[in-house]
Parts: structure tokens; C-alpha cells; sequence
């Protein structure tokens, strides 16, 4: 009897597949890197066959290390980056274009004059979103405009979008089955998430035909199985999760008031909302947490762009540091005396600011100041940042309750981060043992789906807490360390804040 589940977990800059046992225990893992590309400024780019490519080696690598024939897995289940945009031939295939990243800001002009234009509000009002260039709307309408002929392929039906997911999942059941999930779908800022469809006024306002768009299935559903020929006999599909919230069912965060959040290169803060779709007054988004036997669950979710990458650029620009290790080690041993603020606003604040225009300050530096006060200021700075999002969830949501925060991501092994994130929240930190959370929750909805596994309230029993963090920091310190990090915000702003963070929201049912 086939006992084993394979997560795909397609990254930003890595594709990985993971093979994990009925009681989701890793069995074996393999990743591939591939290539990134930056045509221009600001643009990033994928090439779709290189993605494939690595997904495809992954599969088979894992496959062959933990020594299991395809007979061997239950299902598969599916995890990608978000947003990024693909539209390929229905024939054939092959992409007609490399894939938009999410990161890419090629269409920020054509956001801007849908705003300008009034669009704003009903965007936000059907998908939860702002109106903005890292969605996939907009690379859509770019690609059909830039490919001669694509609009006439579009219209007759001839070409097919999808988010990375949605690409894999064709390619893996040989072009049989186009359609995505519910979560993934409500990133393209086209998909009405309180009526559970594509929006067609939306559609028609981005000149998107819906012959191209893909079916919206469950996050745990039959999404088909797999060519034969690719690993040497067929496999089901029956789980697929955009990341972010892949790790919120990895955490386990099922019921409303959960939180969890991922710190990689950038951190998402997710927060479950339940059935109610909850409008943010504090620039969050409202998005789909999952959908299993056609109940939608609501998040808010808020997005830094900087954790990990500020202790990379700490390493690889400054020559700070010679690891990512030696920050924590640095900062234990920083001037207790010295408040630096490290504002990393490299490419522009995410929520709750959206400023894309702020660029990264240090204040507070003295001739004292070193590479030990940096290195806890770089920490620090993801700290900071979560509690800004936290502080406006719980403008956004009174009934957030008390927060017991799950983290995830590499930074999360950093035993003095997690401390701090603790004393500056004054809440809990919840440390998992399996920090591989996002593949887990891929795992799991597939498991679901072949009823392996357990309903999410049993599976929530499951659980394990590797470590708790607590706050050890006394609240006249803490209230003095947040008031300088919200003064060092305020002057790296391009532009005032509207309101305060938390402050003159307003939420409710939509």
C-alpha cells in the first residue's frame, strides 16, 4: 500500500521535493538552483523549461534516495512561489514568454494609472488586494501586449495562464488538467475571493480573455496524476498551496487568531481570520488561508521585503561578517548602551508602509558604533517589522486575542533573534521541530485529500513545539526600543504616514 506523500516545494531560486512518511517524517530531500534573470532594472525574470527542468530532477533525485518506486507514493502535493506569472501554448506547451517574477515592478507604471483612474477600490474590494505590480494581473495583460499575436491566440482559447503551480501541474499530467488552487488564485488580484471565482469585470478591465484562466479547485483535491513516463508510473496529485500559506497548514494554524510567520530572505506574517474575510484599514492583505471540502478559511497576511537579506547584505556588501551565523554571536556582544536603528528599506518598505520610494537609513550610530551594534541592529530590524504588522492586524482585527507567534524560515534558528522577537512583541515565540513547514503543509493537503492523514483538528494535535521563547524585556525598555524604531521609520518615509499604525482602522465582515 502506497504510504509515502512527495512535496514539491517551488522556490524563488530553488526547486526542492521532499519525501515524507504517513506520519510526515522526512525521508529524503533533494534542491536545484537555477537561474535568475534581470533584462532590466527592476524586471526578473524565469525561464519556465529551467523550472520544469529542476522540478522534474528534484522528483526523481528524491525518489531515488529514499529508494521508493512510484507505487510507493500516496500522492503529491504542490507548493510554489506566488504571483509569478506563466502563459504558455495550449498545444504545445512551451511558454510563449519567460515567466514574470513576483518581485518584478516592470508594470508599477500601469498600476499607478489604474489608480490614478479610480480602479483602486474595486480591485481591493473584490480580491482582497492593493492595487500594485507584484500581483499577477498586470504581468498578464504586459505579456499579451509585448507577444505579436498573443491577444488573437488568447481570445480563440490557445493560450493558458497560470501561477507557477498551475504550470507544474500541466506539465506534470502531460497538459490534462489546467487549474490551480484557491489560495494561489487569489494572488492575481483577478479572482473575487468572497464569491469563490474569477472576477469577470476585472477580467475584462486588464483585456484578459477567460478562456486562458484555469479552473479554482480546493487546496486538498483530485488535481489529477501524473505521465507515467515521468517517474516510472503514475501518481496522483491531490494537494496544491501557494507558499506562504502552505506554511500556515504546516504550522497548523487552523483555527482564527493563529498566526505564524516565515523569515527567508523577505517574512510573511499570515493570520488566520476564519470565515471572515476581514478588510484591513492598515494596508494589509485580505487573502484566501485555504480552502478543503469547499469552506474557505480568510487571512490577513502582511509581506516584509527585508529579514535574511539584511544579514546577507551585512556578509556580502559591507564585509561585515563572514557568515549569517556570526551575527548573533556579534550581537551579544554589542554596547548595551548604543540604540542603533538599522531602517532596511532597500528596495522600498512592504506592509504596513507600501512605500516603494523609502530607502534603507542607520540612525543612531556614534564613533563607537561597530560591526557587533550593526549585526543586532540588522536582527533587530525583523523584530520591528513584525511587530508594525502585528500592531496593525490588531488595529485591523480587535478579536485577534492574545498572540502566540509560530515561526518559521532560516532565521529562526538564531536562538537571539527569536529572544528579541519575543521581548518586542511581549508575546510568546513558537519554534517548531520541523522547520521545513511549507513542504509539510503541502505534504499534509495531499495527504488529506487520499485520507491518510487526519482532519486539520486532529492534525493540529500533531504539532510540535521545539523551543518557546518569552519575554524577558521589561515593558518602560521595550516601549523606549519601539518608539525608536517608529521615529527611525518615520524619517526614512518618502512620504507621511496616513494614519498611525493601528490606528483608525476599520474591519469588518465584507
Amino acid at each position: 500500500m502506497a504510504s509515502h506523500l512527495l512535496a514539491i516545494d517551488q522556490g524563488t531560486t530553488s526547486s526542492r521535493a521532499i519525501v515524507f512518511t504517513d506520519q510526515l517524517e522526512i525521508v529524503s530531500a533533494a534542491q536545484q538552483e537555477f537561474p535568475q534573470y534581470f533584462p532590466q532594472s527592476g524586471w526578473v525574470e524565469h525561464d519556465a523549461e529551467e523550472i520544469w527542468g529542476s522540478t522534474l530532477a528534484t522528483c526523481r533525485k528524491a525518489l531515488a534516495e529514499a529508494g521508493l518506486k512510484a507505487a510507493a507514493i500516496a500522492a503529491i502535493g504542490i507548493t510554489n512561489q506566488r504571483e509569478t506569472t506563466l502563459i504558455w501554448d495550449r498545444q504545445s506547451g512551451k511558454p510563449i514568454h519567460r515567466a514574470i517574477v513576483w518581485q518584478d515592478r516592470r508594470t508599477s507604471n500601469a498600476c499607478a494609472a489604474l489608480e490614478a483612474a479610480g480602479h483602486g477600490p474595486q480591485i481591493t474590494a473584490s480580491t482582497g488586494l492593493l492595487l500594485d505590480a507584484y500581483f499577477s494581473a498586470t504581468k498578464i495583460a504586459w505579456i499579451l501586449d509585448q507577444v505579436p499575436g498573443a491577444r488573437a491566440r488568447a481570445a480563440n482559447g490557445q493560450l493558458c495562464f497560470g501561477t507557477v503551480d498551475s504550470f507544474l501541474l500541466w506539465r506534470l499530467t502531460g497538459g490534462r488538467v489546467h487549474a490551480t488552487d484557491a489560495t494561489n488564485a487569489s494572488r492575481t488580484m483577478l479572482y473575487n475571493i468572497h464569491q469563490n471565482c474569477w472576477d469577470q469585470e476585472l477580467l475584462r478591465l486588464f483585456a484578459i480573455p477567460p478562456l486562458m484562466m484555469p479552473e479554482v479547485l480546493d487546496s486538498a483535491a483530485d488535481f489529477g496524476s501524473t505521465e507515467p513516463d515521468l517517474f516510472a508510473g503514475s501518481i496522483t496529485i491531490g494537494g496544491i498551496a501557494g507558499d506562504q500559506q502552505a506554511a500556515l497548514v504546516g504550522q497548523a494554524c487552523f483555527s482564527p487568531g493563529m498566526i505564524k510567520s516565515t523569515y527567508g530572505t523577505g517574512c510573511f506574517v499570515v493570520l488566520n481570520t476564519g470565515g471572515q474575510a476581514v478588510r484591513s484599514g492598515n494596508r494589509l492583505l485580505t487573502t484566501i488561508g485555504y480552502r478543503l471540502n469547499g469552506r474557505t478559511t480568510y487571512a490577513l497576511e502582511g509581506s516584509i521585503f527585508v529579514a535574511g537579506a539584511a544579514v546577507q547584505w551585512m556578509r556580502d556588501a559591507m564585509g561585515l561578517i563572514e557568515s549569517a551565523a556570526d551575527t548573533g554571536k556579534l550581537a551579544r556582544l554589542a554596547d548595551k548602551s548604543q540604540d542603533v536603528y538599522l531602517v532596511p528599506a532597500f528596495t522600498g518598505l512592504g506592509a504596513p508602509h507600501w512605500d516603494p520610494d523609502a530607502r534603507g537609513a542607520i540612525f543612531g550610530i556614534t564613533r563607537a558604533t561597530g560591526p557587533a551594534e550593526l549585526s543586532r541592529a540588522a536582527l533587530e530590524s525583523v523584530c520591528f517589522q513584525t511587530r508594525d504588522l502585528l500592531e496593525a492586524m490588531r488595529g485591523d482585527w480587535p478579536d485577534m486575542g492574545e498572540t502566540v507567534l509560530r515561526v518559521d524560515g532560516g532565521m529562526v534558528a538564531s536562538n537571539y533573534t527569536m529572544q528579541f522577537l519575543a521581548d518586542i512583541l511581549n508575546a510568546p515565540v513558537d519554534r517548531p521541530m520541523v522547520l521545513e513547514t511549507t513542504a509539510l503543509g503541502a505534504a499534509y493537503l495531499a495527504g488529506l485529500e487520499k485520507g491518510l492523514l487526519p482532519p486539520p483538528e486532529e492534525f493540529a494535535g500533531t504539532w510540535k513545539r521545539d523551543r518557546r521563547f518569552t519575554p524577558e524585556l521589561d515593558d518602560s525598555r521595550r516601549s523606549e526600543k519601539y518608539r525608536g524604531w517608529q521615529d527611525a521609520v518615520r524619517r526614512t518615509l518618502s512620504r507621511p504616514p496616513a494614519t498611525a499604525i493601528g490606528k483608525g482602522s476599520q474591519s469588518g465582515r465584507q
